[in-house]
């Protein structure tokens, strides 16, 4: 089972669960903890393979990584803390797998936050993904996470942002990493699916600004997605939550706060 940590509230019965992006773990939740948890119980996981859900040959990690696969590795810890239903926060990468349990688990889904989301691969990033899928057996993957992050968050302000993701990456083996970048360059078709389909889950964009790979294909999606929304931030890059932690802690709880009203 994935490493997980609970944050239980006094009186709210409200959940929130947070799903980092790959390479990334828990810890870049730092700068929400403390104020989702005056309204929420939290739940705070890393993925397999990152923070402290170590890779084990012995167990399920050992297996072919799918998007499902490590969806339902998020279900079993609901399951396991007897969670019937969570609001979910995700990053980068974290808001494909919240919007693939929304697909295969609807009921357990009350609402998405999709913080630097992505749902499609621009031809550019579709080219650095086969250039990544070609090297990813020869360049040590720590250069190739170096130079997706920065391709990524470009901007001198978006240094934090690199510092913190890097960081966190030469964590990872490099077995994991290639498990994760192989399923990474995979997800075009899934993609395309989630922008086709609208879901009926109440659905809340956060993107920065300056964040060029992402951002206008949720333009495109909040005109047609009947339950989306969507929130820019301004001289902001692609890891919202870590570069404009302010803004986007007072936009989520404001929005998951009018959800419960309504």
């Amino acid at each position: 089972m994935l490493h997980y940590t609970t944050y239980h509230h006094k009186t709210s019965k409200d959940w929130v669960t947070f799903v980092h992006g790959a390479g990334g773990s828990s810890t870049i939740w730092f700068k929400q903890l403390r104020d989702f948890r005056k309204h929420f119980n939290i739940l705070l996981l890393d993925l397999r393979g990152h923070g402290n859900s170590k890779p084990n040959l012995k167990d399920a990690f050992s297996d072919q990584y799918t998007f499902d696969s490590i969806t339902e590795d998020i279900v079993e810890v609901m399951n396991h803390e007897k969670i019937a239903q969570s609001h979910f926060i995700g990053i980068s990468l974290g808001t494909i797998l919240i919007r693939n349990l929304a697909e295969n688990h609807p009921s357990r889904v009350k609402s998405m936050i999709m913080g630097g989301a992505i749902m499609k691969l621009n031809f550019r990033s579709q080219v650095l993904m086969r250039l990544g899928v070609i090297f990813k057996s020869v360049v040590p993957y720590l250069w190739l996470y170096k130079f997706f992050a920065f391709i990524i968050m470009p901007n001198k302000n978006h240094r934090e942002s690199r510092s913190l993701f890097v960081r966190e990456a030469k964590k990872l083996y490099q077995k994991e990493f290639i498990r994760w970048f192989k399923l990474a360059s995979e997800i075009n078709p899934l993609l395309r699916f989630f922008r086709t389909v609208d879901i009926s889950v109440p659905t809340f964009y956060v993107m920065g600004e300056e964040d060029y790979l992402f951002l206008p294909t949720i333009q495109k999606i909040v005109k047609t997605h009947k339950e989306a929304t969507l929130f820019v931030i301004e001289k902001c890059g692609h890891v919202v939550n870590v570069e404009q932690p302010n803004i986007f802690n007072q936009q989520v709880i404001g929005y998951l706060t009018n959800l419960q009203k309504g």
